[in-house]
This record gives C-alpha cells, structure tokens and sequence, in this order.
C-alpha cells in the first residue's frame, strides 16, 4: 500500500468514527431502547409503562399523536416530556413503535361538533366511572407496581394537557366506537349508544381544554432542592437534636453515619459529617403504591454539617421531586413530608 493510499485509508476510518454516532441517531429500535423501553418494555409490552404494541391501539392512533406524546408527555402523570430529543430522533422511534403492529389510521382532521352539554350526561353514565368524575383519570398512577395485576392499564387522564393536544378529535372518536381489546376500554357502539351521542361525549372531552388546568397536571414549585438550617447548639447535640424530632413526629431512627463513611478508609472519616436515617413504614408504604420512584429516596435523613464553626442542618426538598417524578397523585406526599422535614429541622435547631 502507496503511503498516499494509507493516509486516504485512515483518513476513511476517521471520517466513518465521526460519522457513525450521528447515523445511530436516527436509529429507531436504539433512541426507543434508551429513552422508552425502561418503562414500556423492550418489546413494547408495557412495564412500569403502558403497553404500546397492541394492535387495537396501534390501529387507533396516528403517528402525530404518537410524536405529541413523546414530545409534550403527560404533565403529572409519569410520562414526561422528552424536550432532549429532535424531531427527526421522535420521529425515528414513531417508525419503531409502528413496526409492532398496524400502520397508522386515516383520520380526517376535521373537529367534531357535537353537542358536549349531552356528552357530559353520557360521559358521567358510561365514562366517569374509569376516567374519574372531571377527566382526572383512574386513582393512582397506573404504573405496574401500583395497579392491579390483572389489567395491562388504567384509564388515563383525558383532561391532561398533554393528552387533549396529542389528541385529535377523530381519534378519540374511532377509540370510543371501536373499543381497544387487551385493555378494559369497550366499543360504545356495542353498548348500545349511537354515532350521534359518541359525537356529544367527543365534544364534551374537548371542552376540558376551556379548564383552567386539571389537577392531575399540577406540579409543586421549589425554590431550592435542599432545605438548610443553621443551629444554634454544638454538633453532638445538633445530632441528638434531629434524632428526638425525627422520633417525635412518629418516625423510628435507623442508623447514622459519617457523610463520607464507605468511601474513605476506616477511622479517617470527617466527623464533622453526619446523616441521621429515619423511617415512618406507613407512610413509606403509602408512597410506594403510588409510585415506586420514591424508593430512591428512602429511608428518609437529614444531614449535619460542621463548617468553619457554623452547624448546619440540611435535608432534601420533598417539593423539588414533584417535576422530577412528573406524577401529581405524589403531591400530597410531598407536600406532607415538607412539613416534616421543615419541622424537624425546626426543633432540632431552635
């Protein structure tokens, strides 16, 4: 080989290393292994996450509400926003997901006009009783740990912004005529109702875009991750402080240890570091069924810090997880385990 022809040859390889990753990019089955089969599973069978290979589903459902999913998600309801994504990466995962069943439907994207004051009387006859009373979806999250075993998905949350702009109305439509088998959803028509009524229910499911915000959308505000406080006591009694606050609001002290301990050698740990871990099992329990996430967090703890003379009391912000876990049905939790914290780190240093 001429060293002419060497260096064109290395220059090749080079230009295929730099190439490559961007090509992948736009790989479908990879993106959606990344980014989706955590919860939806490898095969799309559902998991922590809904099924997505089902063919009544598939059938139902264009490609561009697959996209709105996928770009706008569903605020407060676990599926979150994939803004870290192009247009031509969602699009990529769009063509895998499709590849598991029927091609996209033909649907016309005309509104439906119906008469939505009839709808609400049909939808809180047939559709409140899965959907909720306002469109605020099943209790609970419907994540595979905290729902019922036998069904493969709760109904969603039809009020949810992201739904209603993912949603056209002739979608909804054919879903509620047609039913989806594998899911507890039914075809209105064999239920007896009429296209004219399906027509009224579709109309009525879009006026909750004229709502404010449904509740199930919701997600706390934070100012700061970490709650600190300053104490006015020494670090040894700081930490007996934190421990008789935890006990006093009903929690039972698990261990403490040095902040560093684990990652240091034995005996050389920063003694001015310690975290106090507690737990309330009732209230983890609680938790635990409406999101599994929140184990990542547990048992509960607060740390002690002494620096430059200064003890300092900190603890994560139980309202910060509220976007982070993307699921409003935990806001009462977080709201709850705020005040808490806020007064054990009260007591322990006033």
């Amino acid at each position: 080989m001429k060293p002419g022809d060497r260096m064109r040859l290395i220059t090749l390889l080079a230009l295929t290393m730099l190439t490559a990753p961007a090509q992948a990019e736009f790989n479908g089955e990879q993106l959606y292994a990344r980014n989706c089969a955590a919860c939806h599973g490898m095969d799309g069978k559902g998991g922590v996450g809904v099924p997505l290979a089902l063919d009544d589903f598939l059938a139902s459902v264009p490609d561009s509400y697959l996209f709105k999913t996928i770009r706008n998600g569903r605020p407060g309801r676990v599926m979150p926003a994939f803004t870290n994504l192009d247009d031509e990466q969602i699009r990529a995962i769009v063509g895998h997901i499709r590849s598991w069943g029927p091609p996209q439907p033909s649907l016309s994207g005309s509104p439906i006009k119906g008469n939505a004051g009839h709808g609400k009387l049909l939808f809180d006859k047939h559709c409140a009783a899965c959907h909720g009373a306002n469109g605020e979806g099943s209790p609970g999250t419907g994540v595979t740990f905290s729902r019922p075993r036998d069904l493969p998905i709760l109904a969603p949350a039809l009020n949810n912004p992201g739904f209603l702009k993912a949603a056209p109305d002739q979608m909804i439509k054919q879903t509620l005529m047609n039913g989806r088998k594998g899911t507890p959803m039914v075809s209105f028509l064999e239920m007896g109702l009429s296209e004219s009524d399906i027509n009224d229910i579709v109309s009525y499911v879009r006026s909750f875009e004229n709502e404010n915000g449904a509740a199930t959308s919701i997600q706390l505000e934070a100012e700061t991750p970490v709650l600190v406080y300053e104490s006015s006591y020494d670090f040894a009694t700081t930490v007996e402080n934190v421990k008789k606050a935890a006990i006093g609001k009903n929690f039972r002290i698990i261990r403490e240890q040095y902040l560093d301990q684990g990652m240091v050698e034995p005996g050389t740990e920063n003694t001015g570091q310690k975290m106090v871990y507690f737990c309330n099992f009732q209230l983890i329990n609680e938790a635990l069924a409406i999101d599994p996430r929140v184990g990542l967090f547990m048992p509960c703890r607060v740390t002690v810090v002494e620096q430059d003379g200064v003890i300092k009391v900190m603890s994560i912000n139980p309202k910060y997880l509220s976007p982070l876990f993307n699921n409003s049905y935990l806001n009462r939790a977080c709201n709850e385990m705020y005040d808490i914290y806020e007064a054990i780190l009260e007591e322990a240093t006033l």
